[in-house]
């Protein structure tokens, strides 16, 4: 199942807003043009809403955030609704500032996303009321492991409920849910922590998976998940001695462009509950 919804990115190849952070701008772009889709990088106020009618889809990720950028966001959102383009939000940082809490909040009263991607420590802070973040990166405390995946299971699916929205976490097990059903997903490998972005780059290749498939917003959020901890298996299988979490880096870029339906439907490790 998997396999056909990257062949559906791999054909349509959708072409994805991205206002997102200056430390990952690049390889979410390289993510984007690996997986078959097509990047636009516009976060200026004055032009965020006609790029965004330009485009298939919308993702906005928080993680160098200011007024200006916070302003785009909100004429890029509004826009994106009223042409029904699908749109991502990765909260990056929630609950590490009062700016940022604040202005993540603003947009989810503004704007309807179709998906909400981040860690755990991300999605407590904004929905359980739970500030305890200790920058971008979630905290120890917060972790999804096979001793809570049913607690954890069953908290997700209820923000998703209460959100109306596909909400998905990322951690030593992902979780990707929406209110009646949830994807728990073990590929991925601990190398991954050592990218800076793999996350953002994530956020990034789920806009094109649910752009590429509209009517499958759950499975291409759980597929792009899944696309992403499979690479993260491959660029570490291929990695030589000498390289490090730069080479790693463009080894998962590199897997994501030489995944093909077969590969990924074999390696996808996952369960539905």
């Amino acid at each position: 199942m998997f396999g056909e919804i990257l062949y559906q990115v791999r054909s349509r190849k959708p072409h994805i807003h991205c206002i997102t952070n200056y430390v990952t701008a690049n390889d979410c772009a390289n993510i984007l043009l690996a997986s078959g889709g097509s990047p636009i990088m516009a976060d200026c106020p004055e032009e965020s809403a006609e790029i965004t009618a330009l485009c298939d889809g919308l993702l906005l990720n928080t993680g160098t955030l200011n007024p200006e950028k916070l302003s785009a966001m909100r004429k890029s959102g509004r826009i994106a609704n009223e042409l029904h383009h699908p749109v991502v939000l990765d909260p990056v940082g929630a609950g590490a500032s009062r700016f940022r809490t604040e202005s993540i909040r603003l947009l989810l009263r503004e704007i309807r996303f179709d998906v909400i991607r981040g860690n755990l420590t991300e999605i407590k802070a904004l929905f359980c009321h739970e500030t305890h973040s200790h920058g971008v990166d979630a905290v120890s405390s917060d972790s999804i492991a096979e001793e809570n995946l049913s607690e954890m299971t069953n908290l997700i699916k209820a923000i998703a409920s209460e959100q109306n929205t596909v909400i998905a976490v990322t951690g030593q097990i992902d979780i990707v849910a929406d209110k009646n059903q949830a994807y728990c997903i073990r590929n991925g490998c601990s190398m991954m922590k050592k990218v800076t972005g793999s996350g953002c780059q994530l956020s990034a290749l789920t806009t094109a998976f649910i752009t590429a498939n509209p009517e499958k917003i759950l499975e291409a959020t759980a597929s792009a998940v899944c696309a992403m901890g499979v690479c993260g298996e491959i660029a570490l299988e291929h990695l030589a001695p000498y390289e490090g979490n730069a080479g790693f880096r463009n080894r998962i870029i590199d897997a994501v462009y030489h995944l093909d339906s077969e590969t990924f439907d074999k390696k996808a490790n996952y369960q539905i509950f």
